[in-house]
């Protein structure tokens, strides 16, 4: 086994946006893809939407794959640093005050259907991630089946709602006017109605639009059904619209391979040409792709593997070719046995923690503060690192204290002095017993929500249970291999036991997951204070300024006895070096698969 250490950049990344055998064949050329090559990936988790820009498929089982068939005008190295992808299209600032950007697509840009990408995809993008269109002060909880996560067949056809969690004063929620579509049809300019720093992150990829709108307003040609999606987007046709952002919504959710070709259209390197619930995603190098980052590697199989312990045994039997399980003791030392096994060893972008639910609860306890407090003094975050970080990364192992900012960050220290979370540094048996004394209430039941399936989540819901039960805590075991789909939704838990995965470094990045009513906040958490100082932190150019902001919300979070931060992940990679080359992992998402592209098969 050869070791190789990852990561020490870690420390620099202060926040993010939170978001699962190769065939011998000639040598790599630089001209690109290599005919009949093939590579096995082990993820812990299966896709099961094609739109991560969702509440629902907002997940790194599906935004992984989609990295590597939608292409985007930006992405991050692995230093971390944003690139741009000039050869998908381009962005700039036209003007700072007002704030003007113009995004323009390649010309030679195209879904793999042959269909031109154009500023009305750009346009959809902007509907859906803005939301200045939907109906006001809807409420989509009571459409939410809390068995699955998704929207039911109830849902009301008449109401205009795009499920992105985009809010008003932040993001592309803050370009309140339709953009202007250039007379070529491939640029699309944005109006600000106030600076907003991390603009350059704002448009995620897109979906074809010709698709939505064939789907959604009953067209069968291309270009009528796009035309017509423009017109009803720049009119605010409401019933049109209503059709259109339903679809954007759910018709991208599937866990097989679709009849319809069309719901799984690329414009990146990669097509999905093969799909097994439970079992593999295949994707096949993109012959309409006319970008720079050409494959070297003609099919890429990502197989679904959620026990570490199994992917190891499947890389060692030659099963799978590489793979990035959730480190755990038994992981390290089955990977240490295996002499073929090149290993990558490191810090993740993704760190551990429980949120309570605010409202929309299983049980209804957590509605009161002081029965929120009471159990973050009962969940034992050191006796976790001691007993399952320790073992990994050694005595150094510590919990992280900030909701904010990732330990080592310029900022932390100061955060973490001040901001509360010392009142958890330790359990509290007598103190959580007196808040719920106080509040009235005997023996609450508390049903946690985490990956069944996962040995360390597992591990880390017994040690919760028995030490809450201490102060009269009922746990409750609402752990589901589909715990994805469930997060957020009404009624099914009243506590989370996940991880968030950092995607980029934008400033204002904590915003999805703290603001009310933003894509991320799966607890129904809502301050007033938060909102003030996410809506300041986004028109805040100053980097010490940021930081003081960044500060103050952390200690907002932690005052509102939000949940606790446990520990931030340690990284473990492991491939075959004799199968795949070009392995480098991004301590932030797509981690290993950032940089599919330059993987090769060796000759051999």
């Amino acid at each position: 086994m050869k070791i190789t250490r990852f990561g020490a950049v870690a420390a620099a990344v202060g926040t993010g946006v939170l978001v699962l055998s190769g065939c011998s064949a000639p040598a790599a050329q630089d001209s690109g893809l290599d005919e009949g090559t093939s590579v096995n990936v082990a993820w812990n988790q299966a896709f099961y939407s094609y739109n991560g820009s969702t509440s629902f498929g907002n997940a790194t089982a599906n935004n992984n794959i989609t990295s590597m068939t939608l292409s985007d005008f930006k992405y991050y190295d692995n230093t971390p640093e944003l690139q741009k992808d000039t050869s998908f299209g381009t962005y700039e600032l036209v003007s700072e005050d007002p704030m003007v950007v113009k995004y323009t697509v390649a010309d030679d840009a195209v879904w793999s259907d042959g269909t031109a990408i154009d500023a009305g995809d750009l346009l959809l993008g902007w509907a859906a991630n803005s939301r200045a269109l939907d109906t006001p002060d809807f409420d989509p909880s009571e459409f939410t089946d809390p068995d699955t996560g998704e929207f039911t067949d109830d849902f009301p056809t008449d109401i205009v709602y795009f499920d992105s969690g985009a809010q008003p004063d932040t993001g592309l929620g803050l370009v309140q006017d339709v953009p202007e579509i250039s007379e070529d049809g491939k640029s699309m300019t944005l109006t600000y109605t106030t600076p907003w720093v991390d603009w350059e992150l704002d448009l995620p990829p897109m979906l074809p639009a010709h698709v939505v709108a064939k789907n959604a307003l009953g067209i069968d040609d291309n270009a009528e059904a796009e035309d017509a999606l423009v017109t009803a987007i720049q009119d605010n046709d409401a019933a049109s619209l209503a059709s259109i952002s339903n679809f954007w919504n759910t018709g991208f959710n599937f866990t097989e391979l679709p009849s319809d070709e069309e719901l799984y259209l690329s414009s990146g390197p990669y097509v999905i040409s093969d799909f097994q619930a439970d079992q593999f995603i295949t994707l096949t190098a993109n012959e309409e792709y006319t970008g720079d980052r050409q494959p070297n590697i003609a099919e890429v199989t990502v197989r679904f593997i959620p026990d570490p312990n199994a992917a190891v045994s499947a890389l060692e039997n030659g099963e799978v070719d590489v793979i990035s399980p959730q480190a755990t003791t038994d992981v390290v030392e089955a990977l240490d046995a295996i002499d073929s096994a090149t290993v990558l060893t490191g810090s993740e972008g993704t760190y551990e923690h429980l949120d309570l639910q605010f409202e929309n609860s299983k049980s209804g306890h957590f509605d009161d503060p002081k029965v929120r407090e009471a159990f973050m003094k009962v969940i034992p975050r050191q006796e976790i690192i001691d007993k399952l970080i320790k073992p990994i990364v050694g005595d150094d192992a510590t919990t992280r204290d900030s909701q904010i900012f990732v330990p080592g960050a310029e900022g932390y220290d100061d955060s973490i002095a001040g901001n509360g979370s010392d009142a958890y540094a330790d359990v509290d048996v007598e103190g959580a017993k007196a808040l719920l004394a106080e509040a009235g209430v005997t023996n609450p039941e508390v049903c946690i929500l985490y990956a069944s399936n996962n040995p360390r989540r597992v591990n880390e819901f017994q040690l919760i249970q028995s030490q809450a039960a201490e102060a009269g805590f009922n746990v409750t075991d609402c752990g589901s291999e589909d715990w994805g789909g469930l997060l957020g939704t009404p009624g099914a838990y009243d506590a989370s036991l996940f991880g968030w995965q950092s995607t980029s470094l934008g400033v204002t990045s904590s915003g999805p997951t703290f603001q009310t009513g933003a894509i991320n906040n799966l607890n129904f958490f809502s301050s007033p204070e938060a909102d003030a100082v996410i809506a300041e932190l986004g028109g805040e150019f100053d980097a010490d300024a940021q930081i003081a902001l960044q500060q103050e919300l952390d200690k907002i979070i932690w005052d509102n006895y939000y949940g606790a931060t446990i520990f931030q992940f340690p990284a473990v990679t492991a491939y075959n070096e004799s199968a795949v080359t070009g392995i480098d992992p991004s301590i932030l998402a797509p981690t290993i698969f950032w940089n599919i592209t330059e993987w090769e098969v060796p000759a051999s």
